[in-house]
């Protein structure tokens, strides 16, 4: 396959801080040329000189099996929201709704650009989950959310159950294409000490992703030290879930000290403004953390906790959550769409591969069209990307080069049949779960 993308707007996001008019040469999957004027050489012509050319999203915090359950969860801070409704509705799901959940967050990922991501699933049916992102091609790192805590919605099994399960659905999926597994102990009240520090062992003896929820809600803290005695950080630290293939979702309660254990040892934070408003959870402190040097990235979260797994809604309440806690100016545009892209492929492990637009990696673009009425405009295009644009924006998605959306279709996804099927088991999910 061979590919040329004549006269586009590009904004590579690659640290260089400027966009450039030129053309893109893509080559089997992979780019080869950036610069004006490139020759066809027998490449397909795409003219995209109306079009502004990003690199896709890396979103790294999803829950692609909560998909079925939008709007199903409302009115609720954390604790009440998993305990009186995502874990009942968790437990009602079996493969099939599994499945097409997973598929169903996909779909609307895709529409809004987002070609990378991290998935946390839940206790069950996470080859469901893998198996639709194989049908859809995406670049996904994906594992169960391991609990051994009992909870009244029965979603938690033995500690040596859950890591045999995950370690199986390790040695099935992870490196297989552009699928690896990670490893999601869910958080430290649902886990005991014993699955934990397994955990970190099995996943760090495969080379996997750890991937679990911290300090998201001040009631969660405080399980956590009647727990452990500790702070959340510090006992995280002490199980060995710290460091650069670990990412912490949410990360909003923080001290100095523990702000200053993510710096040291590189952990990954993955924030989600979205979620954490409407959970009611706070505000992350993301300008101290930057500029502490702790690694910051983007996800939507949940579908029951956000009700859109959008990128751009991500990156515009990053921006306007900090204007209203420390000040103007506070988060620029071009840190948050860094976060959005070669942060997000960083924190995954895959900036070798995605991220930028850069010579040498993987074909993985999404774009915009620059004749929308949000976009119309002389300012900065990175300030509009972050603060005007949206799913409805984007014309077209590529993942190494196979065009996998383009004027709001998405290969492989038959919008009516599929939404039927969807509608039917987000129904009897919830009858199951007798909500």
């Amino acid at each position: 396959m061979h590919i040329l993308f004549q006269n586009g707007l590009l904004l590579p996001c690659d640290d260089k801080h400027r966009t450039l008019r030129a053309d893109l040469r893509v080559e089997n999957g992979i780019i080869t040329e950036i610069g004006p004027h490139l020759i066809p050489g027998g490449a397909q012509k795409i003219d995209a000189s109306r079009n502004w050319i990003l690199p896709g999203f890396v979103q790294t915090h999803i829950h692609l099996c909560q998909s079925l359950f939008r709007g199903m969860a409302e009115d609720r801070a954390l604790m009440e929201w998993l305990g009186e409704r995502i874990w009942p509705l968790e437990a009602a799901h079996d493969e099939n709704s599994t499945h097409l959940s997973a598929r169903l967050g996909i779909v609307e990922m895709l529409l809004g650009g987002t070609t990378a991501f991290m998935d946390m699933g839940s206790l069950r049916h996470t080859d469901a989950i893998f198996e639709a992102c194989q049908s859809f091609g995406v670049r996904a790192s994906v594992g169960r959310a391991l609990m051994d805590r009992e909870n009244p919605a029965g979603l938690h099994a033995s500690a040596e159950a859950n890591l045999r399960g995950a370690c199986e659905e390790a040695d099935r999926w992870h490196n297989q294409g552009r699928l690896r597994y990670a490893f999601a102990p869910r958080f430290v009240p649902s886990c005991t000490d014993g699955l934990l520090r397994d955990c970190v062992v099995e996943a760090r003896k495969r080379g996997a992703m750890l991937h679990t929820h911290a300090s998201e809600n001040t009631d969660e803290l405080a399980l956590v030290r009647s727990l452990t005695g500790k702070g959340n950080i510090a006992y995280l630290g002490d199980v060995g879930l710290l460091g650069p293939d670990v990412g912490l979702a949410h990360c909003i309660h923080l001290d100095e000290h523990e702000i200053q254990l993510l710096s040291e040892t590189g952990t990954r934070v993955l924030h989600c403004p979205s979620s954490n408003m409407k959970l009611a959870s706070g505000i992350a402190p993301i300008p101290e953390l930057l500029d502490r040097g702790v690694h910051v990235s983007l996800g939507a979260d949940g579908a029951p906790c956000n009700n859109r797994l959008d990128a751009f809604s991500e990156m515009r309440h990053a921006g306007l959550l900090q204007c209203l806690r420390v000040g103007a100016g506070s988060l620029s545009a071009e840190k948050i769409l860094r976060m959005a892209t070669l942060s997000g492929a960083e924190a995954l492990g895959l900036a070798d591969q995605v991220g930028s637009l850069t010579v040498g990696k993987k074909a993985d673009i999404l774009l915009l069209n620059a004749d929308s009425p949000a976009l119309l405009s002389g300012a900065d295009p990175v300030d509009l990307v972050v603060y005007s644009a949206g799913p409805e924006h984007v014309e077209s998605v590529y993942i190494e080069g196979d065009r996998r959306v383009h004027r709001g279709r998405v290969t492989g996804w038959d919008a009516p049949l599929e939404a039927e099927q969807v509608r039917k088991a987000a129904k009897a999910v919830a009858e199951r779960a007798q909500l």
